[in-house]
């Protein structure tokens, strides 16, 4: 498949829209201890979190999010050592499981502004762009086929480009789209934009903003699933 891509803005951001709602903001007050949480104002709810928050140490504060967001996933000596490591390091580009990176992004950014700068600043890149298929067929554009169509646009230094050339060639299936891209949204006229942590794209890393790409699919072999 043949795609025309053009790169519209490419922008650096810390934080993701709407990755917090007043009914976390109301939750996470009540595990910090803040008994009155339903009678504070809407608009003034992630400031008294913020206060709440900064009346504990970081690393217990950093365990508390861990809990609300990935109890589910994580056992409690993951998210023991992981509330440490959160204060030295970007866990939301190195963690081994890849699943979690979004997730920890949220909760650090979250805790970087609570503690004004205690937390390592992680970056995230909003990219907008056009994208067309060349006969204009109704192919579902997903996280996948967007990472295939935007490697010749990429430097060759680009970390996709080098840890994953199998997939993006369609030769390996490529799994690993669905947790790179953190956000993909559509709007008409063949208009586009995702969100990914700067580790894998940002704006240095386009070496073109027009270029054709052709894509292929991974299909596996008889039995394979």
């Amino acid at each position: 498949m043949k795609y025309f891509v053009k790169i519209n803005s490419v922008k650096t951001i810390d934080e993701i829209e709407d990755s917090w709602n007043n009914a976390d903001y109301t939750e996470l007050l009540k595990r910090f201890g803040f008994t009155d949480a339903e009678k504070i104002k809407p608009n003034e709810l992630r400031e008294y979190l913020f206060m709440a928050i900064s009346d504990f140490e970081p690393s217990e504060a950093a365990a508390i999010l861990l809990d609300y967001k990935l109890s589910e996933v994580l056992t409690e000596g993951q998210i023991d050592n992981l509330s440490n490591d959160m204060l030295r390091e970007k866990v939301s580009e190195n963690y081994s499981d890849m699943f979690a990176h979004r997730s920890l992004f949220n909760i650090n950014q979250l805790l970087y502004k609570a503690y004004n700068g205690k937390f390592p600043h992680t970056k995230a890149t909003f990219v907008e762009f056009e994208m067309k298929e060349e006969h204009e067929e109704e192919t579902e554009i997903t996280k996948e086929l967007i990472l295939k169509a935007f490697r010749p646009g990429l430097t060759d230094s680009n970390l996709i480009n080098r840890l994953f050339s199998e997939q993006l060639e369609g030769n390996a299936p490529f799994p690993e789209a669905e947790d790179i891209i953190w956000e993909l949204h559509s709007r008409p006229n063949f208009q586009y934009s995702i969100t990914a942590s700067e580790k894998w794209l940002k704006q240095e890393d386009f070496s073109d903003l027009e270029f054709e790409s052709n894509v292929t699919l991974f299909i596996g072999k008889s039995g394979d699933e």
